[in-house]
């Protein structure tokens, strides 16, 4: 089973995940921050990933410490959910529409990590989110996950459409690349 739990307890949070890459998107998520909690369900139930998080952080000074531990150990959970990576599709590319907003996602589940972040909120804020959050996410998701990760805001005006269509975006790329096709890994070099 492509499965496995991360704990990271440091003096700015205390952080409970687990993960079930062939579930069926069921989630449950407190992070203490509700637009957060919104998009990591998004992420969960369009990826098809079973996700379990629980956090609490120093939300009194402001949720970047929240948000970035949550990727770190998201992306740790699903490095070593994957092991050796042998017979995943390893590639996903997504296009997804909410509204007027349009999000593309293109990634590589490569033990390469990369991020490339191109999206601008005209906003400071969603709800309790502060919007520069987004990428600290991904960028923390992609670093400890071994994923160079794409991801592009083609336009939009509503900034929760455009981060709901990010995190959607990457969450269908992200089923894509998990599916399992019972090959070998992947690569012209034998391993990733």
């Amino acid at each position: 089973m492509r499965t496995a739990q991360i704990e990271r307890k440091t003096r700015e949070t205390d952080i409970v995940l687990s993960i079930d890459l062939d579930g069926k998107g069921n989630v449950s998520v407190d992070s203490g921050i509700g637009f957060f909690d919104h998009m990591l369900t998004a992420l969960a139930v369009h990826s098809g990933v079973d996700m379990d998080i629980k956090c609490k952080g120093d939300l009194n000074v402001d949720g970047h410490h929240s948000v970035e531990d949550i990727g770190i150990c998201l992306g740790k959970a699903f490095a070593q959910a994957l092991g050796d990576k042998a017979g995943i599709a390893r590639y996903g590319s997504a296009f997804v529409p909410m509204d007027e907003a349009l999000a593309f996602c293109s990634l590589d589940i490569s033990g390469r990590s990369f991020l490339v972040f191109d999206a601008a909120f005209s906003d400071d804020r969603i709800g309790e989110f502060d919007t520069c959050l987004a990428e600290e996410f991904f960028r923390a998701f992609a670093f400890n996950a071994g994923i160079t990760l794409h991801i592009k805001e083609e336009y939009g005006k509503n900034d929760h459409h455009i981060c709901e269509a990010i995190f959607k975006a990457v969450a269908h790329a992200l089923k894509q690349a998990l599916a399992f096709n019972g090959g070998a890994v992947l690569s012209t070099k034998g391993v990733l």
